[in-house]
């Protein structure tokens, strides 16, 4: 295992380049979540991001007990559990500072490695932040040593630099892959390429830490069929083109089962020339004819359908992502209200039949 210095932290912050996330896990057995935290942490994976669902925190807790000096929490401020243990999103601040109070007590620990602003995408968003209260009380947090360091998670380079400009951040969440960084990813793949890549290097020159968030694009990257370039990568591919991007220090890709993180620790073991990504030099627009990459050149629909966002979380949920049948529920407007006026067809760069593709959203959302 390769471990990378946090470098506005002390000579023990050094972190796995093979981190995992918890977003994927919370339904799986408490008995085997433990399992997996355990495992993980004995073939040298210490940093771990724990936005995640409520069941999770006790096994998580159990695994790390006696070794919590050993492992590094990023813990999100903004996201919450409902009754069920479902995730959810919020801007309270008194329930934001209940859930990590929880957190903390659930987990047997008495410090978060690091405090994140929880997916902030909206300059708006930031500010409502900054003005109910959750900023300062990281802030009181860290000077109280309760949290190490403050960071965020995002996907918009223009509201990321807006927060580094705090002088406050000493690590940041974003969503690295090629489909997101060359412009074939969804509306969460925020910025053109070179601002990506300049936001990536502004971390890197002031010392701020990258934990990478999506590697596997939802898992479509590994995918010929459901890639937007029509390849498919595989897990190492994408895990080494995500570390060696400027001011990386660990790529957090979720597991639900113990076999998955079997997969990812093969990344360990990999030679040089499995690790090689160069074939996305290779790819091109001609490559995702007839597959929905959610640019939103059909807009705007009639019907008031926001369809990049429709086929994302659709294709999302097929890939086995719980949270985003969530997202698709919250919509004002659904795929079942589409008109068939073949408005979006016609302006469609990819020839993508989106008629079809809303009347199987539709039916698949129940």
């Amino acid at each position: 295992m390769e471990y990378r210095q946090l470098p506005h932290g002390n000579a023990n912050e050094k972190f796995s380049v093979l981190g995992l996330g918890m977003g994927g896990i919370q339904h799986t057995p408490p008995q085997e979540i433990e399992a997996i935290i355990r495992k993980a942490i004995e073939n040298g994976i210490n940093f771990f991001d724990l936005c995640a669902g409520g069941a999770v925190y006790e096994p998580f807790g159990k695994a790390i007990a006696g070794q919590r000096e050993k492992v590094f929490l990023q813990m999100h401020f903004g996201a919450v559990y409902d009754e069920n243990g479902e995730y959810g999103w919020c801007r309270d601040f008194e329930t934001i500072k209940r859930t990590f109070l929880w957190e903390l007590e659930t987990l047997g620990t008495d410090y978060a490695d690091f405090g994140f602003l929880h997916c902030v995408d909206e300059e708006e968003d930031f500010e409502t932040l900054c003005k109910n209260g959750v900023l300062d009380y990281l802030k009181e947090l860290k000077a109280q040593g309760i949290v190490r360091h403050i960071g965020f998670s995002s996907h918009s380079p223009a509201v990321a630099n807006r927060i580094i400009d705090t002088g406050l951040i000493d690590m940041m969440m974003f969503s690295i892959n090629p489909a997101y960084d060359f412009e074939k990813g969804d509306e969460y793949g925020i910025g053109s390429a070179n601002e990506r890549f300049k936001l990536f290097r502004r971390c890197q020159a002031e010392g701020i830490g990258i934990s990478v968030m999506k590697p596997f694009f939802a898992g479509r990257l590994l995918s010929a069929e459901h890639s937007p370039f029509g390849t498919a990568l595989t897990h190492t591919q994408c895990l080494q083109y995500a570390i060696d991007r400027p001011g990386v220090l660990t790529a957090v890709p979720g597991v639900q089962t113990p076999e998955h993180l079997d997969q990812l620790l093969q990344f360990l073991t990999a030679a040089d020339v499995e690790k090689d990504y160069s074939v996305i030099g290779s790819f091109t627009a001609q490559t995702v004819s007839g597959i929905c990459v959610y640019c939103n050149h059909c807009q705007p629909c009639p019907a008031g359908i926001d369809i990049g966002l429709v086929n994302k979380y659709y294709d999302l949920a097929k890939a086995g992502d719980a949270i985003a049948a969530g997202h698709y529920d919250k919509l004002s407007v659904k795929a079942d209200a589409c008109l068939h006026c073949g408005h979006c067809e016609s302006r469609c760069p990819f020839h993508v039949k989106q008629e079809a593709r809303m009347e199987a959203i539709g039916a698949y959302f129940g």
